[in-house]
């Protein structure tokens, strides 16, 4: 209750994400903010031209906390895109491309949006063609690359993701911004300095890139993009590791057990190496540890509700006999509860179920308040 939950750091809980990276973009213009596969931006291009898509979006009357689509693979600007959006004051909706145009339009009309940001040579279902498209690769360059003066809170809507859960019907998470703040900034698992190159790996619909994304760019660092087909040719992956000199990289139990072996080159360049989404394998893990180990190697874990992440475990050693991998101890500004059926402490040693409060807690689902008072207690 106590000793185990002592998590308490300081960061800017109270500020937007998007001002925490104009501090950045002002402190080092010229850095390297995203290097994607034909071009790379610097902080200030990258502030100009979120500024210009913000601009774009106050035009059309976006307001604090209006749901913005996104159908835009990984990309330079699927990063320009999101920055925009909380410039703006909205909230950004990703949409994962390959579900079914029927899914994708229940999603954007759950979500309430009206505006839909993709690029020009995106094909987009029939069902989302009555939103008001703009391409963000074809953008006017008359918008003004001026930041933004829109007044956002850290308790303000930062985006919306929409997760199936046990019943196959998605409900949309509704973050915050403080919440994004606490997962990247002083969180006591990682350390996101400007020297780190993070991995932009994960499906864009995928929480793992609010960590890829928001990790490098609050604290200075760079994004390194992997595009789609990158990601599913291993040597082409492992090259573009290597050669972009990425630090930090996450990857799903199910990829880095496939991808284990052809990755064991570049494993030691790695600053961290974070995996989870599912339960562990011991024997893959030993291996790493024991033949091409990164100097950090952590177990993450976490629902769409808390953020990313909500427990962390630095995996240094394996013993031979063990047979699972510990989720380890709640990361900073977060709390940890193991309690039975009348929400009572268990005693230690004993199963029950895991109750996750703090700073990384979602605001509720979107649009389902009896299912928001369920969970969220």
């Amino acid at each position: 209750l106590v000793s185990w939950n002592a998590t308490d750091r300081p960061y800017p809980r109270d500020m937007g994400v998007h001002t925490l990276f104009e501090a950045q973009a002002l402190a080092q213009p010229e850095a390297v903010a995203v290097i994607g596969e034909a071009q790379q931006l610097s902080y200030a291009e990258l502030n100009e031209r979120a500024n210009r898509l913000a601009h774009r979006l106050l035009e059309a009357g976006v307001q604090v906390g209006e749901s913005i689509a996104l159908s835009l693979p990984r990309s330079v600007e699927l990063v320009v895109a999101e920055l925009a959006v909380l410039k703006a004051g909205g909230a950004y909706v990703p949409l994962d491309g390959v579900l079914p145009g029927e899914r994708q339009g229940m999603m954007v009309a759950d979500s309430g949006a009206r505006i839909l940001l993709s690029t020009s040579a995106c094909d987009i279902p029939a069902e989302l063609s009555a939103l008001e498209r703009i391409d963000v690769d074809t953008l006017d360059a008359e918008f003004s690359d001026e930041n933004p003066t829109i007044a956002i809170e850290g308790a303000d809507r930062a985006y919306v993701m929409y997760t199936s859960g046990s019943t196959g019907t998605p409900k949309g998470v509704d973050i915050p911004h403080r919440a994004i703040a606490r997962l990247v900034i002083n969180n006591g698992y990682c350390e996101f300095g400007p020297e780190e190159r993070v991995a932009l790996a994960a499906n864009p619909a995928f929480d793992a890139t609010t960590l890829e994304v928001w990790g490098p760019l609050l604290n200075g660092g760079a994004i390194v993009v992997i595009d789609q087909q990158t990601l599913l040719d291993p040597p082409r992956f492992a090259d573009r590791l290597k050669a972009q000199h990425v630090s930090i990289l996450w990857l799903t139990v199910g990829l880095f057990n496939q991808y284990e072996s052809q990755l064991a080159h570049v494993l030691p360049q790695l600053h961290y190496l974070i995996i989870g989404g599912d339960a562990l394998d011991p024997k893959v893990v030993r291996r790493v540890l024991k033949n091409n180990p990164p100097q950090h190697l952590l177990n993450g874990y976490g629902p769409t509700e808390s953020t990313t992440f909500a427990i962390t475990h630095h995996i240094e050693a394996l013993a031979e006999e063990a047979t699972s991998v510990p989720l380890g101890r709640p990361i900073a500004n977060t709390r940890i509860y193991i309690l039975d059926a009348h929400h009572q402490p268990v005693p230690v040693g004993v199963a029950g179920e895991l109750y996750i409060g703090g700073e990384g807690v979602a605001r509720g689902y979107l649009n389902q308040a009896e299912l928001t008072a369920e969970r969220f207690l």
